[in-house]
């Protein structure tokens, strides 16, 4: 069974930053893509940036495309996302996810979540 477990969010000024954690276990070969993905109150869940296992290959939201980065420790089993360069319109909460087959920007595409961890940017 996958366990999927988020920290590292907080509240923060805008310009700052922030380093998000997802600690995955249960993990298999059949999970191929691991991503970020969030959610602000009355709005729908967005991809933010998504991570293909084997290769490491990237994707990013273009409202994120150079001040977010994610990565993976494999080591550690975590994946992580660096927030750069903070904004106002980043507060949401931000979900880690793994899928098996498809790596796309549709949520719904993601089978195994974690609980989420709130990010708060202050003007």
């Amino acid at each position: 069974q996958v366990q999927l477990v988020e920290s590292g969010g907080g509240s923060v000024q805008a310009g700052g930053s922030l380093r998000l954690s997802c600690a995955a276990s249960g993990l298999t070969y059949r999970h191929t893509c691991m991503g970020w993905f969030r959610q602000a109150p009355g709005k729908e869940r967005e991809a933010v940036a998504r991570l293909l296992i084997n290769t490491g290959t990237t994707y990013y939201a273009a409202s994120v495309q150079g001040r977010f980065t994610i990565s993976q420790d494999n080591s550690k089993n975590t994946l992580y996302l660096q927030m750069n360069s903070l904004k106002p319109e980043d507060t949401a909460m931000y979900y880690c996810a793994a899928a098996g087959l498809y790596c796309s920007t549709d949520w719904r595409g993601f089978s195994s979540w974690g609980q989420g961890t709130q990010v708060t940017v202050s003007s």
